[in-house]
């Protein structure tokens, strides 16, 4: 009579883990879908800030900086940012 009990606990407990999984498969794929979202939305908005940036430059007449002044400012922090157009 024992060896039922264990056995039933034991398919008890795989239909708890089942549903474990189960609900921890759909809580991984909402996370993965808001982290999607999120990282449109954060695209979206660095899109929006360089166009902002672009149109200041274009205002105010000022040079994009090179590339590898860029490059060389992350490694060397420096008060030049930006160059006038002459």
């Amino acid at each position: 009579m024992e060896s039922m009990s264990t056995l039933r606990n034991t398919i008890e407990h795989i239909a708890q883990l089942k549903k474990e999984r189960q609900d921890i498969l759909k809580e991984m794929d909402d996370l993965k879908n808001l982290a999607t979202a999120k990282e449109k939305a954060l695209q979206s908005e660095v899109n929006m800030f360089r166009e902002e940036l672009k149109s200041l430059r274009q205002l105010l007449g000022v040079e994009e900086p090179a590339v590898q002044e860029e490059q060389t400012q992350k490694k060397e922090p420096s008060h030049k940012i930006f160059s006038i157009k002459k």
